[in-house]
């Protein structure tokens, strides 16, 4: 949706529309019409319509520890529970793998990528 917003602001901007007036036609900031316009005249249209990488940390749970998180969670709760909640799920990654800490937000997104819900 953002590459056709932007393909958007480059044919409005060609036609010579203002960037107030673009930016209410194709619903975004002033600031991204500028941005837009910028990234083509300093690069090509491939920069002006592409994605830049975003900062970020890298992710913290490799592909074999998602797929034992997602193993565990398939899995029956420990005893004396009647269902995986996410601090347990948690706590499991941190017994079963090498790190120090895992959060509850991480197996929450995990499990949210994958369909998945705790038993």
């Amino acid at each position: 949706m953002r590459k056709v917003k932007r393909a958007q602001i480059l044919l409005a901007a060609d036609a010579g529309h203002s960037d107030e007036a673009i930016a209410a036609t194709v619903a975004v900031g002033t600031a991204t019409v500028h941005r837009t316009r910028r990234r083509f005249v300093e690069g090509n249209l491939d920069e002006a319509l592409g994605e830049r990488p975003r900062l970020g940390t890298s992710r913290k749970l490799s592909g074999r520890e998602e797929a034992l998180l997602v193993a565990t969670a398939c899995s029956e709760p420990p005893e004396g529970r009647a269902r995986w909640t996410l601090d347990l799920l948690a706590g499991a990654l941190v017994r079963l793998t090498g790190h120090d800490d895992v959060s509850r937000e991480t197996v929450r997104r995990r499990l949210a990528e994958n369909d998945l819900k705790p038993l």
